[in-house]
């Protein structure tokens, strides 16, 4: 006689289930904090540059200066791409005109994989996976600012090598030297977005990297995830709520009507925090830090969203997330609204990578289980 195996029963979307075990980091949704290896990301984003972190990702240690200095250097000499790359990016550009450079970063990632040669993960030893994440990651702002600038009819900017990586993203991007108050604003946002425990586009990067595939096809993977609005698409929609709602008199009406309505209210909520998410709280104070009538109107916008909410769904924790104030920051630095979710990528390939090449050392493939709800088998075959 035959059993049928009992399948344990879990949240929907896997919610708080452990699938693995990770020394990368770990959110703590309760606390308000999360950290990279052992050290709190806040802080690394207030006293560290970006390349320390690329680094502490990678080796599980920040380095010392010489160490600094050298892994700078050499993941800037990364940055040009293949001669492939170049002549194909201007039809990638136009194919994505509708869709923009986060999709066209799929089919440019999937090229840079072929042109690379890049081999499957299982197939490497341990210095070859991490050669070809550090080539990929340093590759991405490089293929997302060329994109975007041929989709608005500009021709691309040749990456510098004598530029850190966050000065270098917005010098591909404008063409022009940004400012230093720019520069550390950006980078402190692309610090505190680099990793989030096992978020979607992360999880969908371990589970390719768990069949043994090359890394450009588990970063194609994370990709594809971060580009769905649940996900990565949050901080320009975080903005289009302060245009939307227009003026200061407009807030409380507009907000009940939406919440009455059963409608997101886009930059509010997040799935692990039940406190203020610490990147809203740093992004806020880079903010005021520029001052300014956008920044004084989404201070008001949080202070009565949240009273609101607190009025109309009592008992549950609801404040700003990430999304709503890296939109401000990134507004006030000059990133063009379609470029968001793309500097988001920008970051978060750093993470994604780290967890292939920690996912790479274990054998075991990813493979849970499903139950059956539909009509009962066997059921017989009709004629036709």
């Amino acid at each position: 006689m035959t059993t049928t195996p009992v399948v344990p029963a879990v949240p929907r979307g896997l919610a708080g289930v452990v699938v693995t075990d990770t020394a990368l980091g770990d959110v703590r949704g309760r606390e308000g904090f999360y950290h990279y290896r052992q050290f709190s990301a806040i802080e690394l984003a207030q006293t560290r540059g970006f390349e320390d972190v690329w680094y502490l990702m990678f080796h599980g240690e920040l380095p010392d200066r010489a160490q600094a200095a050298d892994f700078t250097a050499r993941t800037a000499s990364l940055r040009a791409l293949p001669a492939e790359m170049t002549e194909a990016l201007p039809a990638i550009a136009r194919a994505g005109a509708v869709s923009g450079p986060l999709a066209g970063l799929r089919t440019a990632l999937s090229l840079l994989g072929a042109s690379r040669g890049y081999r499957p993960v299982y197939d490497l030893d341990a210095e070859s996976r991490r050669a070809d994440a550090l080539a990929a990651c340093a590759a991405v702002p490089t293929i997302l600012t060329a994109l975007h600038r041929l989709g608005e009819g500009l021709e691309p900017v040749e990456p510098r090598e004598d530029l850190p990586y966050a000065a270098n993203y917005l010098y591909m991007l404008t063409g022009t030297e940004p400012e230093p108050d720019r520069v550390r604003a950006v980078e402190q946002y692309l610090i505190s977005t680099v990793d989030h425990g096992f978020n979607a586009s992360t999880f969908t990067a371990r589970v390719v990297a768990s069949t043994g595939a090359d890394l450009a096809a588990c970063l194609v993977a994370a990709v594809g995830a971060l580009s769905g609005p649940l996900h990565g698409g949050a901080p320009s929609r975080a903005l289009d709520t302060l245009d939307a709602i227009g003026t200061p008199d407009r807030i409380d009406g507009w907000i009940r009507e939406q919440v009455l309505s059963g409608r997101r209210i886009m930059g509010f909520g997040h799935p692990v925090y039940r406190t203020e998410d610490p990147r809203s709280r740093m992004l806020k104070s880079i903010a005021q830090g520029f001052g300014g009538p956008l920044v004084d109107f989404a201070v008001e916008v949080e202070r009565q969203v949240e009273a609101i909410l607190a009025e109309l769904k009592p008992g549950r924790e609801l404040h700003t997330n990430v999304e709503f104030y890296a939109g401000v920051v990134m507004e006030l630095c000059g990133l063009p609204r379609a470029m968001f979710t793309p500097t988001f990528a920008a970051a978060r390939v750093i993470g994604w990578s780290a967890n292939i090449l920690e996912q790479a050392e274990e054998s075991k493939i990813i493979r849970p289980a499903a139950r059956y709800i539909g009509t009962p088998p066997p059921q017989p075959v009709p004629a036709p």
